[in-house]
């Protein structure tokens, strides 16, 4: 009897264990997915913001055709359904890459950079970026935390059972790694030293003449001091 009851509290503690594990990676699978939704928001607004750009820039730059060319035909393949994050991850640097050589052209338009409408979409895609940014790294957080517990004895026994898998990260190799830098005309603006900086004026201010102490004149005590008492020599410089 004994044997029994001991047995079937076995029995529970087991099933209790495989309850909890399974339950744990059901929520760290639905954190995977939900942060992949959040990505697939942001990259949506992303390609938008592109499409708007091109046609931004085919308005003062439509001679530039195989450059615009090449930003829509990546674009149109970040946007083909179906991929997986890796996959996507690929797609998305593609087109990074010509966005770059796009945003290289325009800075060869100063009527195009001073578009009030060009300036808002560059605002805008900056943002945008960074917030892609942001959900990458909870999405791959949550990818190791599933892989790990998928790849862990003992759950992952439980993983197999239940046939809950790993989930590829999305992330972007090599130079593809960083995001588009949306910058115009800043990045070779110089820069003064600050009026207080020592070794060098700003550019153009002509050097001031070194300080030459004042001599005073015989009889009267030097800056800031008192004249000798009687009897006794003046102190040495």
């Amino acid at each position: 009897m004994i044997g029994w009851i001991i047995a079937g509290v076995v029995v529970v503690l087991i099933g209790l264990w495989l309850v909890s594990v399974y339950n744990g990676l059901i929520k760290l699978r639905n954190l995977v997915q939900e942060a992949w939704r959040q990505i697939d928001v942001e990259l949506k607004r992303r390609h938008d913001l592109i499409g708007n750009l091109v046609e931004t820039v085919k308005g003062y730059a439509a001679h530039e055709r195989g450059t615009l060319e090449d930003v829509m035909k990546a674009r149109a393949a970040a946007m083909a359904g179906g991929q997986s994050p890796a996959q996507q991850a690929q797609s998305e640097g593609l087109l990074s890459a010509a966005l770059g050589r796009l945003i290289a052209v325009a800075e060869a338009y100063p009527d195009l950079k001073a578009n009030q409408n060009f300036l808002a979409l560059q605002q805008e895609l900056t943002s945008t970026e960074d917030r892609i940014a942001s959900a990458r790294r909870y999405y791959n957080a949550n990818v190791r935390e599933l892989n790990t517990r998928v790849e862990s004895v003992p759950s992952n026994v439980v993983a197999g059972m239940f046939g809950i898998r790993r989930e590829e990260y999305f992330e972007a190799e090599g130079a593809e790694r960083d995001a588009v830098r949306v910058d115009f005309g800043q990045r070779e603006a110089t820069i003064p030293p600050p009026s207080g900086y020592a070794g060098g004026t700003a550019a153009g201010a002509p050097a001031a003449p070194p300080a030459h102490p004042s001599t005073p004149s015989q009889g009267q005590p030097p800056a800031g001091g008192q004249p000798p008492a009687p009897g006794q020599p003046p102190a040495q410089g």
